[in-house]
C-alpha cells in the first residue's frame, strides 16, 4: 500500500472539502461550481497536450462541442436512448481525433496551432450554417442526464468525472508513456534518434485529451439542456489556455488551481464583464513576467521562503533545553 504523505493528503483534503461544499452553497454557486469542474477537465486534458507534450492545439474545445452535438443529434434524429447517444459520440470523437492527429501532428509549433484552429473554425461554421440539421445559432435542446434541473446531482457527477480525469492523466504521466511525452516536448529530434515513435505517442496524447474533452462536452450538454455553437468560439479555447497558464503549465495541480481561481474571480466580477477581462488579462501578464510557472510556482517559492526563514531563525543562548 502506498505511503500516505503530502502528495496524497493535499488532494484528499481538497476532495473532502469539495464533497461537503454543497452543504454551504446556494443553488447558484452549486451550478457555478459544476461548470467549473467541466473547465477543470478541459484544462487538465489540454495541459497533457500543450504542457507535457508540447503540442499547442487550438481545437480542444471543439471536441467538447462535437461530443455534445453528436449525442443530441443522434437522440433527436434516431430516437436512441441517452446513454447510447453519449457513448456513440465518444467513439466518434475518438475516431475524429485519431484521424486529425495523423494528419496534423507531424507539424510543429505555429503550423500545428493554425491547422487545429482552422479545423475548429470549420466545425463551428458548419454548425452555424446548417440550420435545418444542427439548429444553427438557435442551438438544440437536449435531454437532461438526471431529468431534473436541480444542480446538486450534476455537481457530484462532474466532480467525480474531474477526479477520474486527473487520476488518468497522473497515471499516464508517471508511466513510461509520460517519459516519452516529455522527451518529445523537450527535443523531438532527439526522441526520434532514441527510438521513440513520436507521431504515435503524439496521436495517443491527442486522442486521450480529445476523448475526455468529448465526454465533458456531452455531460455539459445534458446538464444545461441546451447546446449552441457559442461553446465553439475561440474565446472558450482562450479561457482554457488562461486556466492552464495562470495555474501553471507542466504541473499536475496547476490547471486545477488556475481553473478554480479564475472561475471564482470571474463569478465575483460577473456584474462588470469589461473589468473582468481587464483583470484576467493583467493577471496573465503579471504571472508570465514574474512567475513563469503560474500560481504553483508562486506557492512553491512562498513555501521555500517560509522554510528558509525557519531554518535561519536564531536560537537564544538563554533558551533552556527541554
Amino acid at each position: 500500500m502506498p505511503r500516505l504523505g503530502l502528495n496524497y493528503s493535499g488532494p484528499l483534503l481538497f476532495l473532502f472539502i469539495a464533497i461537503l461544499l454543497p452543504l454551504f452553497l446556494t443553488d447558484y454557486w452549486i451550478y457555478a461550481m459544476t461548470i467549473t469542474f467541466y473547465y477543470v477537465v478541459m484544462a487538465v486534458t489540454w495541459n497533457l497536450l500543450g504542457g507535457y507534450t508540447g503540442q499547442f492545439s487550438l481545437s480542444h474545445h471543439t471536441f467538447a462541442l462535437i461530443g455534445s452535438y453528436t449525442s443530441a443529434l443522434l437522440m433527436i434524429k434516431t430516437g436512441i436512448p441517452l446513454w447510447l447517444g453519449m457513448a456513440s459520440s465518444w467513439i466518434f470523437n475518438a475516431f475524429i481525433s485519431v484521424l486529425l492527429g495523423i494528419l496534423c501532428l507531424r507539424m510543429r509549433g505555429i503550423y500545428l496551432a493554425l491547422t487545429t484552429w482552422a479545423f475548429a473554425e470549420i466545425v463551428k461554421t458548419y454548425i452555424r450554417m446548417d440550420f435545418e440539421f444542427t439548429g444553427g445559432d438557435r442551438g438544440l435542446k437536449t435531454a437532461l442526464f438526471f431529468k431534473t434541473m436541480n444542480p446538486l446531482p450534476y455537481y457530484y457527477l462532474f466532480l467525480g468525472f474531474a477526479v477520474l480525469t486527473i487520476i488518468v492523466i497522473v497515471f499516464i504521466m508517471r508511466s513510461r508513456i509520460g517519459y516519452y511525452l516529455r522527451t518529445i516536448r523537450n527535443d523531438e529530434v532527439a526522441a526520434q534518434a532514441m527510438g521513440v515513435n513520436t507521431v504515435r505517442w503524439k496521436v495517443f496524447a491527442f486522442m486521450v485529451a480529445s476523448f475526455f474533452a468529448s465526454i465533458a462536452g456531452t455531460l455539459y450538454g445534458h446538464f444545461t439542456g441546451l447546446i449552441s455553437p457559442v461553446t465553439g468560439d475561440f474565446y472558450e479555447m482562450a479561457l482554457i489556455i488562461i486556466f492552464v497558464v495562470i495555474g501553471g503549465m507542466r504541473s499536475q495541480a496547476g490547471p486545477v488551481v488556475g481553473t478554480l481561481s479564475v472561475r471564482f474571480l470571474a463569478e465575483v466580477l460577473k456584474k462588470w464583464p469589461e473589468l473582468r477581462m481587464v483583470i484576467l488579462a493583467t493577471a496573465v501578464i503579471l504571472i508570465m513576467r514574474f512567475f513563469n510557472g503560474g500560481l504553483m510556482e508562486f506557492i512553491r517559492q512562498g513555501y521555500q521562503r517560509i522554510q528558509k526563514g525557519k531554518r535561519r531563525q536564531p536560537v537564544s543562548v538563554y533558551q533552556k533545553d527541554g
